[in-house]
Formats: structure tokens, C-alpha cells, sequence
């Protein structure tokens, strides 16, 4: 099977840091050339957008075709709505170009992968009609990747902050940083796969906290002083068939799980709250984690689904996607990508124990 079925390679869609919410605007902003004029120069103002006097009317038509994008699929009857966020005048495109993946590139020089074979949540039965790890503690708050391709670190973090969580009753915020500059087998801000994540934290005792590798968004030299002090061990991950919704089912019935989804589409760049139906095909080039599940009032089913964009993005930081549709390899590709660490022993008597850090 070819690498890139179950490889999430990617220069992620990374984004910049800060908390600053979308902008609200109204149909009397749309009324004219001149209302849409003073809507730009208070979107670049709340979100201190600088752009010169050259770029300046071409980002403005841009923003122009965005904004009444967002208010036309707002007025439309979809379980979801957009919001005008940091990415206000920027094409889908540039979007892509810009925050999305190579990943032709990185599967033509990683060739096969071996697959672990292995599905222990396989017999897994009567599942819950609901879960919600971070109602039971085991999902750590919204992070940002800020610009820097690492999706695939934040995607695999959740997964061993989850499975820690669950087996030592310890919510420990990890080292992203870590992954970043000692995860040889991946490319830092250039891209990586969950899985060569999994592979390193096993092989290096563990991962150290947040707090003593602290993220920077950015390449570095890997700090072996940091290295030394890992805090979370695992024994090693396992792939969830793919295509195959009800086993991801089962695997996030019994901890968070590390994902590939594809990103793009302008309504997920500007996506706010609802469950996610749109459009965004299914080559992957993001990685995020599913930490849930669940279905609306009205029977609408969905994937919780954790994002590194901050919390300013989305339902705080989340976006609920749509589940169980027809195609087999989910909304957005949701199924095709999906790992998560496996972690035998309650604790490790060779390492300190660590409190609470979220």
C-alpha cells in the first residue's frame, strides 16, 4: 500500500497566535463600495493586518468576495456558520498554498510503510451514544501552532496527553517543541506523520512537559538537557483501519485519537460553529485529533474534533464534523489517517511523577 494512505505528511495549515475573535458585520456593510471600504479598515484593525498601498486594493477585492462569501452561506439553511476571521483576504487558494501540504512530494521519498496489523478496540461493544474526553479530563487546553507546519506534533500530543490521562489519572501538558526539534524522522515546521511521533516518544523513554520544552513555533536545534527529563512514556501506537468510521468509533470511545483530515474549502477557513458538512475533499493535510463524539437534537451525528489553530478559531479552538457519511473515507478524509499510543502500565516507577499541568 502506498505511504501516502496512511501517511499524514504535511506542511500544516498553520496560523498565527493570538486570541483576537472574528469580526461581526451586517448587511449595511455590504451596501456599498464605501461600507465595505470601512469594514476592511476595521478587520485589518482588529486583527493588526498590515498590508501596503500596493497590495492593498488587491487584498481589499479579495476580502470583498469573502465577506459576501460568508454572508451568503450564512443565509443559507446548513447546520453550520462562517465567521470573518484573520484570514479575511486571503484566497481559499493562497490559504492552501500558503498553510497546506507537499504531500506528493513527501510520498514519493518515504515509499511503503509497515502496518502494526494490530486493533485492540476491535471487539470493542455497546458503544456509548456519546463521548466527550475533555469532560473527563483527558484532553489538555487549545493550543497554537502559529507559523510553523507542526500539526502533526499537536495531532500526536493529544493523543499521549489522552492515554496518560486515562491510565495514571495525570493530565500532563507535552512538549510539541520536543517533536519539533528532535523528531528526526519528521521535518519540524516542514511536516511529519503522527506515527514517526509515536515511534520517537517510545524509543526516547518518553516526552518531557510543555513547560520545561516550551513551545516557539519555529526550528531549533534539539536541547539534549531537555530531552533527558521525559515525563510520559508509551509502549508503542497502533493504526485504525482505514476507512472505517465505526472504528474510529470504537477507538475514540476509549481515548482521544490522532487524525488526517483535509483542509481546505473556504467554508472550513472561515468555519465558526455547527456541525461541519461542507466541502473539503480528502487529501489529507492537517493532522488534528478526534476526542469525541456525539449527535444534535435533531440526530445529526458528529466527530469532536481538537485543532491547533488557538482558541479564536472555530467553536473555541474545536469544529464538530460531520459523522457517518457515505463516503468511506470520512468527511474530509476524517478515516483514512486515524493512530493512537498505546500505553500498558498505570505508571513508570523509573520516572518522577509529575502534577497536574494543564
Amino acid at each position: 500500500m502506498n505511504m501516502g494512505k496512511l501517511f499524514l505528511f504535511s506542511v500544516c495549515l498553520a496560523l498565527v497566535f493570538g486570541l483576537v475573535k472574528g469580526l461581526d458585520f451586517s448587511e449595511k456593510d455590504l451596501a456599498s463600495e464605501e461600507s465595505l471600504w470601512d469594514l476592511y479598515e476595521r478587520w485589518r484593525s482588529h486583527h493588526t493586518v498590515s498590508r501596503d498601498l500596493t497590495e492593498k486594493q488587491k487584498r481589499f477585492n479579495v476580502f470583498k468576495e469573502n465577506v459576501k462569501h460568508i454572508h451568503e452561506v450564512n443565509k443559507m439553511e446548513r447546520p453550520y456558520k462562517l465567521k470573518l476571521n484573520k484570514f479575511g483576504d486571503m484566497t481559499n487558494h493562497e490559504f492552501r498554498s500558503a498553510y497546506g501540504s507537499k504531500i506528493e512530494h513527501f510520498r514519493m521519498f518515504r515509499g511503503e510503510r509497515g502496518v502494526t496489523g494490530r486493533f485492540m478496540h476491535e471487539k470493542t461493544k455497546n458503544l456509548p451514544a456519546s463521548v466527550d474526553w475533555r469532560k473527563k479530563g483527558a484532553v489538555t487546553g487549545v493550543k497554537d501552532q502559529g507559523k510553523c507546519g507542526s500539526c502533526w506534533a499537536f495531532s500526536a500530543v493529544v493523543g499521549v496527553e489522552g492515554i496518560n490521562k486515562i491510565k495514571t489519572n495525570q493530565l500532563v501538558s507535552l512538549s510539541e517543541q520536543e517533536l519539533v526539534d528532535c523528531a528526526t524522522d519528521n521535518e519540524g515546521c516542514n511536516g511529519g506523520m503522527m506515527e514517526n511521533a509515536f515511534e520517537f516518544i517510545k524509543n526516547n523513554g518518553g516526552l518531557t512537559t510543555e513547560s520545561i520544552y516550551p513551545y516557539s513555533a519555529r526550528d531549533a536545534n534539539c536541547d539534549s538537557s531537555k530531552m533527558n527529563s521525559p515525563v510520559v512514556m508509551i509502549d508503542g501506537y497502533e493504526s485504525v483501519p482505514e476507512n472505517d468510521e465505526n472504528a474510529l468509533m470504537k477507538a475514540a470511545a476509549n481515548q482521544p485519537v490522532s487524525v488526517g483530515i483535509a483542509a481546505g474549502g473556504s467554508d472550513l477557513q472561515f468555519y465558526s460553529e455547527g456541525v461541519f458538512t461542507g466541502s473539503c475533499g480528502t487529501e489529507l493535510d492537517h493532522g488534528v485529533a478526534v476526542v469525541g463524539y456525539g449527535a444534535t437534537a435533531d440526530g445529526t451525528k458528529y466527530w469532536i474534533v481538537k485543532n491547533s489553530w488557538g482558541g479564536d478559531w472555530g467553536e473555541q479552538g474545536y469544529i464538530r464534523m460531520q459523522r457517518m457519511v457515505e463516503s468511506p473515507e470520512g468527511l474530509c478524509g476524517i478515516a483514512k489517517e486515524a493512530s493512537y499510543p498505546i500505553k500498558l502500565n498505570s505508571d513508570n516507577p523509573k520516572r518522577p511523577s509529575v502534577k497536574d499541568e494543564l
